[in-house]
Order: C-alpha cells, then sequence, then structure tokens
C-alpha cells in the first residue's frame, strides 16, 4: 500500500459548502474510490489559506482509469465552482513530499 498526500486550494468562502458536499458524498462515487484502490481517504483544511490537505491510502498502480471515469469527472464539475480546478474541471492538485516518517 502506498501513501498519497497532496493539496488542493479552496476558493475563499466555501469550506461549509465543501464539508456539507462531503458530508452527502454519493454513496456510488465512495464505490468508486474503493474499486480503485482507494483504502483511505482523509481531508483536512487549513482555514488560515483556505487549503485542503488529502492523504490516501491506495494498492499501487490502480487509480489511473478515475481521471476518465464519468461519475469521477461529474463530482469533479459538481465541485468545481469551491475549488481552484483545471480545464477538465479536475481539481488543481499539487502533490506533498514525505520530509520525516518517525521510525
Amino acid at each position: 500500500m502506498k501513501q498519497v498526500v497532496f493539496k488542493m486550494k479552496l476558493k475563499p468562502g466555501c469550506e461549509v459548502e465543501y464539508r456539507k458536499r462531503h458530508d452527502n458524498i454519493w454513496p456510488e462515487l465512495v464505490t468508486l474510490l474503493k474499486q480503485n484502490g482507494i483504502k483511505n481517504y482523509n481531508i483536512f483544511f487549513d482555514k488560515e489559506t483556505d487549503t485542503l490537505i488529502a492523504v490516501q491510502y491506495i494498492d499501487e498502480g490502480i487509480t489511473a482509469s478515475l481521471h476518465e471515469n464519468p461519475l469521477m469527472m461529474k463530482w469533479w464539475e459538481h465541485m468545481a465552482d469551491l475549488m481552484e480546478v483545471n480545464p477538465d474541471q479536475s481539481p488543481v492538485v499539487v502533490g506533498l513530499e514525505n520530509v520525516f516518517s518517525m521510525p
């Protein structure tokens, strides 16, 4: 299993709506994520910078197909008004490097 950590940017003032939409995440999307190797997924919010920090534990080499999945694309479209996004409506994602792990 591999840990993947990245950040995304929430538009100012969108925290409440972002939480609301994730509180009501589509069950079929959760199933899709699990079927594509995402075993655990947490998102943290930094209120000072409107930055979202995502932590995923995934089975390696399986999640690539999510970027072309119609359901995933529909979720991105659903969330696009709240976040910084790419032209395809996917969130702008910046990978984070692990600089310390407790032995």
